[in-house]
C-alpha cells in the first residue's frame, strides 16, 4: 500500500483530476487504517479518555451549558428562560443577530451561534447560544435541543458559580416579570386556561378612603421584599387577605387593582367546578409564583360545615319551606367534594409553599358566614372591610368621571352620603354621561335624587319594621 505523498515539483504538472484523485485516496486510507484500529485496538477507550484529561488540563477555560428543556418530561428550565431575559438587555448592543419578540414591548435576544462577551467585576466571560439535533426514537423525527453556554477562566470559578450566575438568574426573573404578558386564569376541573389580563384598576382610581388606600399599598410593597423574611422565619412566602363587604363596594375592583400594582398574574379559582380535594391540591401545584390566587363569594362557593346547613334547615321550617328539597346552591355543589380540611391544606398546607411570592384573597358579602378556622389569622392575615361610599370615595369617583375637584353640589351630596347608604358601584352609574354636552351638573343633580330617594325608602322600611316589631310585641 503506497502512502507516499507526491512530489511537490511534479504537482504543477498534474492534471487538476489526478490531484483529487490521489487525496482522496490517502483519505480513504487514512480512515481504513483508523477504523481498523478502532477495531483491533483494544486500549482505545483509555487512550480517549486520557486524551480528553490532558486537554482539560491544559485547557485554562471552563465552560457550562444551559439547555432549553430539562427533567424527564422535558419542561422549560427557569435557568435557560432567567438567562434568555438577562442577555436579551446585553445581546443587542454587541450580537450581530438578533430574535424580535413582543410581550408588553419589543424584546431582541440572541439568535443562535452567535456569542456576547461580558465583563463581571473585572472578569471576562463569554455568553454564546447554540443547539443540538437530537434524534426521536418514537417518533423517527429530530427536535432541536437549544442551550446557551457560559465560558470563564478556571482560577474565577468560585466568582462566576456563586454571586455572578446569583445575579444573573434574578436579573432575569425581574426582567421576564417586567416584560411579560401577564395571564388571568380560570379554571375547568383540574385545569387552568387563560386570557391576556387588561383590567385597568389602580389604586389611584379605587373608590376609598386615601389612608386606607395607602395602609394596603405599604403591606403589599413590603410582601414583595420579603422573600429572606419569609425564609429566616420558617414560612412560605404568602400571603392572605379577607375583602368582606356588601356587594358592590369594590372588592373585585381592588384585587384587580392589587394585581396591576404588583405586576402578578390573577387565577380565579371555581371551587364549585373543583370534584375533590386532589384536584383542588393539582390545580395549586399548576399556579405560578408571582400571582393572586382569588376565589371570590367563598361564603357562597361550597357548605364546608354543617353549621350553614343546619341553619338554613331551621330557617326553612320557621318559613314553612321542605328542608329536604335541595335548594340551588345545593344543587350547584352536590358533584364536589372539596372539604373544610382540603381548603385550609390549599391556603397554609405543605403544598402551598409551592412556587412562594403568591396572595390568597378570599371575597364575601356576609364575613360572620365563615367558619372562624377560614379565616384566622396565619391564614387570612389582613382583612378589609368595604362599606358603602363615603364623600371621601365619591370624590375618587367625581374626579375620575366627571373630572371635577370641587364644585357648589358637593356640600348636599356630602350631607345625604352620610344619611343613607348606598355602594360605589350605584354612585358611579349616576356619574356616567348622559349626552354628548357633557354637562356635569346634570349627573351631580341625578345623583342628588338618587341618594334622597334612597333616603326616602330607608326611612319608610324602618317604619314598617318598627310596626312589624310592635305586632310581635303584642301577640306575645
Amino acid at each position: 500500500m503506497n502512502l507516499t505523498t507526491p512530489d511537490p515539483q511534479n504537482l504543477s504538472n498534474m492534471k487538476p483530476g489526478d490531484m483529487f484523485a490521489q487525496s482522496g485516496s490517502l483519505i480513504a486510507t487514512l480512515m481504513f487504517l483508523w477504523a481498523m484500529f478502532q477495531q483491533y485496538f483494544p486500549y482505545r477507550n483509555y487512550i480517549e479518555k486520557y486524551f480528553r484529561r490532558f486537554v482539560t488540563f491544559i485547557n485554562p477555560y471552563i465552560q457550562i451549558k444551559f439547555y432549553e428543556l430539562t427533567g424527564e418530561r422535558l419542561m422549560r428550565s427557569e435557568a435557560y428562560s432567567a438567562i434568555e431575559n438577562y442577555l436579551s438587555t446585553k445581546a443587542s448592543t454587541q450580537a450581530k443577530r438578533l430574535k424580535a419578540d413582543i410581550a408588553q414591548s419589543l424584546v431582541l435576544s440572541m439568535d443562535d451561534h452567535e456569542e456576547v462577551a461580558h465583563e463581571y467585576k473585572g472578569v471576562k466571560l463569554w455568553w454564546a447560544s447554540g443547539n443540538n439535533t437530537m434524534e426521536e426514537q418514537s417518533v423517527s423525527s429530530r427536535r432541536c435541543e437549544r442551550y446557551y453556554k457560559l465560558t470563564f477562566h478556571k482560577s474565577q470559578r468560585e466568582l462566576i458559580i456563586g454571586p455572578y450566575l446569583h445575579q444573573v438568574l434574578n436579573e432575569g426573573k425581574a426582567i421576564k416579570v417586567k416584560n411579560r404578558q401577564r395571564k388571568l386564569y380560570t379554571n375547568s376541573g383540574s385545569y387552568w386556561s387563560h386570557v391576556v389580563f387588561e383590567h385597568p384598576a389602580t389604586f389611584q382610581t379605587l373608590a376609598m378612603e386615601a389612608e386606607k388606600k395607602q395602609v394596603i399599598i405599604d403591606d403589599l410593597i413590603t410582601f414583595s421584599k420579603a422573600e429572606e423574611f419569609y425564609a429566616r422565619i420558617g414560612r412560605a412566602w404568602k400571603r392572605g387577605y379577607l375583602l368582606y363587604g356588601p356587594p358592590g363596594t369594590g372588592k373585585s375592583t381592588m384585587i384587580a387593582a392589587m394585581a396591576n400594582f404588583l405586576g402578578y398574574d390573577l387565577y380565579d379559582l371555581e371551587l364549585t367546578a373543583v370534584k375533590n380535594n386532589t384536584e383542588l391540591r393539582k390545580l395549586l401545584i399548576e399556579t405560578s409564583s408571582k400571582s393572586i390566587i382569588m376565589i371570590e363569594d367563598i361564603d357562597c362557593s361550597l357548605d364546608f360545615t354543617g353549621q350553614r346547613k343546619k341553619k338554613k334547615e331551621k330557617v326553612e321550617e320557621e318559613e314553612g319551606k321542605d328542608p329536604q328539597t335541595p335548594g340551588k346552591e345545593e344543587r350547584d355543589t352536590k358533584n364536589s367534594q372539596v372539604t373544610l380540611s382540603g381548603l385550609l391544606n390549599f391556603i397554609d398546607g405543605l403544598w402551598s409553599a409551592c412556587g412562594g411570592e403568591k396572595l390568597v384573597v378570599f371575597t364575601t358579602n356576609y364575613v360572620e358566614k365563615l367558619d372562624p378556622a377560614l379565616i384566622r389569622k396565619g391564614r387570612m392575615d389582613k382583612h378589609v372591610e368595604f362599606s358603602y361610599c363615603n364623600f371621601e370615595a365619591f370624590k375618587v369617583l367625581a374626579k375620575n368621571y366627571l373630572k371635577l375637584e370641587s364644585h357648589p353640589l358637593f356640600a348636599t351630596i356630602c350631607e345625604l352620603l352620610v344619611e343613607t347608604k348606598m355602594t360605589p358601584a350605584d354612585v358611579a352609574e349616576h356619574l356616567m354621561p348622559r349626552n354628548a354636552s357633557g354637562d356635569t351638573e346634570i349627573q351631580l343633580k341625578s345623583l342628588i335624587e338618587a341618594l334622597q330617594l334612597t333616603k326616602e325608602e330607608a326611612r319608610l322600611k324602618a317604619e314598617e319594621d318598627a310596626k312589624k316589631n310592635e305586632s310581635k310585641e303584642s301577640e306575645r
